[in-house]
């Protein structure tokens, strides 16, 4: 099946699995919650829309930085006037200058990821039209996490999985480094490095009532062409706009 491929890339991203509470932590690459709720939000699909027709989506995640974890300390509802403060276990709610939650919100800084999405053709098409002029404000994992551009690299690969062996990578690689990055994939492959139950399908995104199962995905290290690699900065944008031009 066809499909299409993005680049993720922003300054902070977070891609939460377990998140709930006081900590929320983040996967150390997107998850396919994450990347559905990115497709609904640029669709204009409502909270408790169905997700049924992103169920054919195959995703693969090429990391090509892994990014730095970090904590942000992060705090809400200071200030708040007494009929809106948090509520205690009595029943009652606490004072209007001791309303404050606490919480510690993990992120990825300056991590990027190239993603292969395979799938229903009609599928595909109406994800892309979306994503270059979407409905809802577009980020990555959180709304304090907005893109770099450009999001959308090919729209209309007839192999995206192969593709992920063209697309450029916005590294440096050191003289005497091997030019190998992660690949993981859905399910299960032959000689996989590692294979990972995570709970992160998305069965319904509405308020209060969230559901997800799980899926497996593989881990595979695999090599690519050295010229690939071309950093950071002019020389990697220029390379990246090429490919883009070779593919429209």
């Amino acid at each position: 099946m066809s499909g299409f491929l993005l680049r993720l890339s922003a300054p902070m991203q977070s891609w939460g699995e377990h998140s709930a509470f006081n900590r929320r932590e983040t996967q150390r690459f997107p998850t396919r919650s994450g990347l559905i709720g990115l497709f609904a939000n640029a669709l204009g699909r409502p909270r408790s829309a169905p997700l049924d027709e992103f169920t054919s989506l195959s995703i693969t995640v090429r990391i090509d930085r892994p990014g730095v974890s970090m904590m942000d300390f992060h705090t809400v509802g200071g200030g708040l006037p007494a009929k809106k403060a948090l509520p205690t276990a009595e029943g009652k709610r606490r004072g209007e200058n001791a309303s404050t939650l606490v919480s510690n919100r993990y992120y990825l800084a300056d991590a990027a990821f190239t993603i292969a999405v395979t799938g229903p053709a009609d599928t595909c098409t109406s994800i892309t039209e979306a994503l270059k002029a979407p409905h809802w404000p577009l980020y990555l994992g959180r709304r304090s996490c907005p893109p770099d551009q450009p999001l959308l690299l090919h729209a209309n690969a007839s192999d995206p999985v192969a593709e992920l062996q063209r697309v450029p990578v916005p590294a440096r690689l050191p003289e005497k480094a091997e030019p190998i990055l992660e690949f993981l994939y859905e399910g299960r492959i032959p000689g996989a490095a590692a294979i990972t139950e995570l709970d992160d399908v998305p069965v319904s995104f509405t308020s209060r009532a969230r559901k997800h199962t799980t899926r497996q995905i593989s881990s595979s290290r695999e090599t690519l062409p050295r010229a690939l690699w071309t950093g950071r900065g002019r020389t990697h944008l220029l390379a990246l706009s090429d490919y883009i031009k070779a593919a429209t």
